[in-house]
C-alpha cells in the first residue's frame, strides 16, 4: 500500500482519536467536558434533558438532479451555512450508471446521502451537535432537489448518557 493509500485510510494523521484511550478520567470529569460550550460538539441541554445532538432523518422524494455530484455537495454547503456548522471535509462518490453517496464530515458531525436518482429518491442524514439546527436541512434539500415532498424523522442521540447530577 502507498503512502497516498495509508493517508486516505486515516493512518498516520495526527487526529487526536488516540485521547480516548487514556484512562482515569471520572464520568463527572469526561460529563463536564462533552457540556463544555466552547466545543463545537458540545452535548445538548434542553429542559431536563441532557443529549449528544439531533439526529434527522430526511428522506427526498421526487427530487431532481440526484445524480448530480456538484449539486449534492453544493447542498451540503449550504445546510452547513445555514444550520451554524463547520465542514471538515465532503467526499462524494458517483456510481455508474447512476447514484451517489457521500458525507460531509463536521465538527458537530455529519451530513451523509446515498442517492436512487431514477425513482427520484435521496436519503440524507443530518446529525449535529452543540448549537447547529440540523432541522433547518430540509428547506435546503427541498429547494435544491425541486421538490416539496421531503420525509422527516428525528431522535436525539445520547439521550440519558448524562444526568443532571452528573453533569452539576
Amino acid at each position: 500500500m502507498t503512502d497516498a493509500n495509508l493517508f486516505q485510510l486515516g493512518y498516520g494523521l495526527a487526529t487526536g482519536a488516540q485521547e480516548e484511550d487514556k484512562q482515569g478520567d471520572s464520568p463527572i470529569t469526561a460529563a463536564c467536558d462533552v457540556l463544555n460550550e466552547d466545543r463545537h460538539d458540545h452535548f445538548i441541554r434542553e429542559g431536563d434533558s441532557i443529549y449528544a445532538g439531533n439526529h434527522v432523518i430526511i428522506e427526498v422524494v421526487n427530487g431532481h438532479g440526484l445524480d448530480d455530484e456538484t449539486r449534492i455537495q453544493n447542498a451540503f454547503r449550504k445546510i452547513i451555512e445555514v444550520c451554524g456548522a463547520t465542514l471538515l471535509h465532503i467526499h462524494t462518490h458517483k456510481f455508474s450508471p447512476q447514484g451517489v453517496s457521500g458525507v460531509a464530515v463536521l465538527s458537530e458531525s455529519h451530513i451523509s446521502v446515498h442517492t436512487w436518482p431514477e425513482i427520484g429518491y435521496g436519503a440524507f442524514d443530518v446529525f449535529m451537535c452543540g448549537d447547529a439546527k440540523p432541522w433547518l436541512a430540509v428547506d435546503v434539500l427541498k429547494e435544491a432537489f425541486g421538490t416539496q415532498d421531503v420525509r422527516t424523522k428525528s431522535l436525539r442521540r445520547g439521550e440519558g448518557l448524562i444526568t443532571e447530577v452528573v453533569a452539576a
